[in-house]
């Protein structure tokens, strides 16, 4: 952390600066370099420690509203420097940001509340998004960040790919493509002595197998999905690419703050009914979202940026995702999963309000006040039904470093 000159989220900029100092320091052991170019033409950068031909992979930015990866990265290359075991036999490779566009365009480097946090918020839309684009695009078609990605393992061969994620509020938990059976115990005592809940019905992770609470691993190409209306399948994610030459992926989710009431491994009383409900208040949101972005068209004709994009996707899912809820709901609903599910159906409408005021303030457009108000109004809403707290972000980064050295640990002594 004495990388940067603050406890803050850093920028791609930072983090380009932090590993060339690393490099100057050692340069027999470090070595930093481009290996591609974003959309836009900003440099991909690649940092590598030691030397070693078995390869990690530690992949920061591949979502650009997940933040706390790009000092994790900063945490875990000092530590590994400092800490020769870690690299014997092993060499550590940090793609600094997969997503440097969208890392320009999210703006909360410091969020004091949810209602900071959205007020800068920008997530793009998944053909954009480096991992998940190979879900909805066809080969050819695919992001130069994906083929940057991709080209790196196919070059690293990587026993191990960990790629750093979060959550805006909720609980820490990990996603797997190959199971590690030794994670969970490690990674459940780090979250106790950090204070972070861990997250055990992640709905992302809704009917996967469970190795231990808060470690899910990944269906295989052949199953099915909980929600078939999303686009973004991790089975066709780049999440699996490691799986060529032998390899695994982690993805490590911490959130910035904390919820602990998406810990309660309960069983729900009324399943069926909270997720009507769900789905009901998620279509009511959703709708008067909808109802300014029809109002403001007219008045943005010709505009087709990256918020705009974003937010009129994140609107589409609403409706599909909506029917997926009504359907049954998974065997063994715990009040945990409801929880996710809740949060997630917050989040949607309330990402896309936030992207489009951003994009009515730089015009500024009449119907932003209206917009400014549903923001305020439903991040306070969600920071107080969760009991937000924040969880001190070098609790964040600690917890996800130390996950990240586990699972590499665990996934070497896999492939020996």
């Amino acid at each position: 952390m004495s990388l940067l000159p603050e406890l803050r989220y850093p920028s791609v900029p930072e983090l380009v600066s932090a590993a060339r100092a690393l490099t100057a320091r050692e340069p027999g052991l470090c070595s930093l370099r481009q290996v591609g170019r974003s959309r836009a033409g900003r440099p991909l950068h690649l940092l590598s420690v030691g030397h070693s031909p078995r390869a990690v992979l530690v992949v920061a930015g591949a979502h650009a509203n997940e933040p706390t990866g790009g000092l994790t990265l900063c945490v875990l290359a000092e530590r590994v420097l400092a800490e020769r075991g870690l690299r014997t036999g092993t060499s550590w490779h940090f793609l600094l940001c997969a997503d440097p566009d969208g890392a320009s365009l999210h703006v909360t480097p410091a969020p004091r509340t949810l209602l900071d946090y959205h007020h800068g918020f920008y997530r793009p839309t998944g053909a954009e998004q480096p991992e998940w684009s190979p879900a909805v695009l066809p080969p050819d078609r695919l992001p130069p960040e994906t083929r940057t990605l991709t080209g790196v393992i196919d070059e690293l061969r990587p026993y191990l790919q960990v790629t750093l994620h979060g959550t805006d509020l909720g609980g820490s938990w990990v996603q797997l493509t190959k199971d590690l059976p030794g994670l969970a115990e490690p990674f459940a005592k780090s979250a106790a002595q950090l204070h972070i809940p861990v997250e055990t019905g992640a709905s992302d992770a809704a009917g996967w197998r469970v190795s231990g609470p808060g470690v899910h691993v990944m269906p295989g190409p052949e199953s099915g999905v909980a929600y078939p209306s999303m686009p973004d399948d991790a089975r066709h994610s780049t999440w699996y690419h490691a799986h060529r030459y032998g390899g695994l992926t982690a993805v490590v989710e911490v959130p910035m703050w904390a919820s602990d009431l998406v810990d309660d491994p309960a069983p729900h009383p009324a399943p069926a009914a909270a997720m009507r409900r769900l789905s009901a208040r998620l279509l009511r949101d959703a709708l008067e979202v909808d109802q300014v972005l029809e109002e403001v068209l007219p008045r943005l004709r010709g505009a087709d940026g990256p918020l705009l994009r974003a937010a009129r996707w994140a609107l589409e899912l609403i409706p599909g995702l909506a029917r997926d809820w009504v359907q049954t709901p998974p065997a063994g609903t715990t009040m945990a999963y409801v929880g996710s599910v809740d949060a997630f159906g917050r989040r949607l409408p309330l990402r896309a309000a936030a992207m489009l005021l951003r994009v009515l303030r730089e015009t500024d457009d009449r119907a932003a006040p209206r917009l400014e108000g549903l923001v305020t109004e439903w991040s306070e809403a969600f920071a107080a039904r969760f009991r937000a707290r924040w969880v001190p972000l070098e609790h964040q980064v600690e917890h996800q470093s130390r996950t990240v050295l586990v699972a590499a640990q665990q996934a070497r002594e896999r492939a020996a």
